[in-house]
């Protein structure tokens, strides 16, 4: 399943234009198997030992394109660092309020929410987001002892 996101997603990027190094692969890789939405410095910390030579720069301008190319979706949280969530679909985060940790959920979506708001505003809705926090379960049994 994995290496079927993977093979879809370079011939995503060839279709575009976009040349695959392997530092490129190796970042989109990481980002297609990691389900922690990391960010570009723990990116780049996972695969320094692999490409001494890299730079976390360079893990921001492939973030970039991967973003440009509608792969990867940037996450802002209000602290000073993004996240980077290769999962597409339609999703939702809950957040933990200590560690940070974010973890995907599904439910079903709030489709109904966005045409009340479009009815009841006038605007046209192009996408929400839900944020929910509170404590994950590693936080919470540290907060008991």
């Amino acid at each position: 399943m994995e290496q079927n996101r993977l093979n879809q997603a370079i011939e995503r990027l060839k279709t575009n234009g976009v040349r695959m190094t392997p530092q490129r692969y190796a970042i989109l890789e990481f980002l297609l198997t990691s389900y922690s939405h990391p960010t570009a410095d723990e990116i780049y910390r996972a695969l320094e030992s692999k490409f001494p030579n890299m730079s976390v720069a360079t893990v921001y301008n492939n973030l970039r394109v991967f973003k440009e190319a509608g792969m990867v979706r940037e996450l802002t949280y209000g602290d000073a660092s993004s996240r980077f969530d290769a999962n597409m679909e339609e999703h939702y985060h809950i957040i933990c309020r200590e560690c940070g940790k974010i973890v995907d959920f599904d439910y079903p979506s709030l489709n109904q929410i966005e045409e009340e708001a479009a009815r009841k505003t006038g605007f046209r809705v192009e996408t929400h987001r839900m944020e929910i926090y509170g404590l994950c379960q590693s936080c919470q049994k540290e907060k008991v002892v």
